[in-house]
């Protein structure tokens, strides 16, 4: 995974290694021009990842992270992070959890927007008919990411 943070240690973007052109638009949609320099992550942002893929769903709770979203996205993305690891949510469901029913369209545009993949779990949400739907990373990580964490 490729992982941006911010000099306070908190994730501000993660995308997959063959996504990385993905990263550097969400990077520039949320902060703007950026410079950035090479190096290792975060330790615990490194040991909460390898965690999370060796089984510990949990793991992911323990990585800080802030992001340059409007208050919108935030609310999506805050209320993403809240779909328990093995379930998954349609997107109508989501708009209804932040109080915002009507915000369908408005609450896929911030899950495509989300800039801290796997992390703030957006591969969770599903189409109305229970459908995988669109996924930044692809709809077979999607369904792997899925399967992984037990979801039917």
């Amino acid at each position: 995974m490729l992982l941006v943070t911010d000099q306070d240690g908190r994730l501000r973007a993660a995308d997959f290694h063959d996504h990385e052109d993905r990263l550097h638009r969400l990077l520039r949609l949320h902060y703007g021009p950026a410079p950035l320099a090479s190096g290792p992550a975060a330790a615990e942002i490194r040991a909460a990842l390898a965690a999370y893929f060796e089984g510990d769903l949990a793991a992911l709770s323990a990585i800080p992270w802030a992001t340059g979203g409007t208050a919108f996205q935030e609310s999506v993305w805050r209320a993403l992070g809240e779909v328990t690891a093995g379930t998954t949510l349609t997107y109508a469901g989501l708009a209804a959890r932040i109080g915002r029913p009507a915000a369908v369209r408005a609450v896929g545009a911030a899950n495509g927007a989300n800039p801290l993949s796997i992390v703030v779990p957006c591969h969770r949400l599903v189409g109305a008919d229970g459908s995988l739907t669109g996924y930044g990373g692809g709809i077979e990580r999607k369904a792997w990411l899925l399967a992984h964490e037990g979801a039917r």
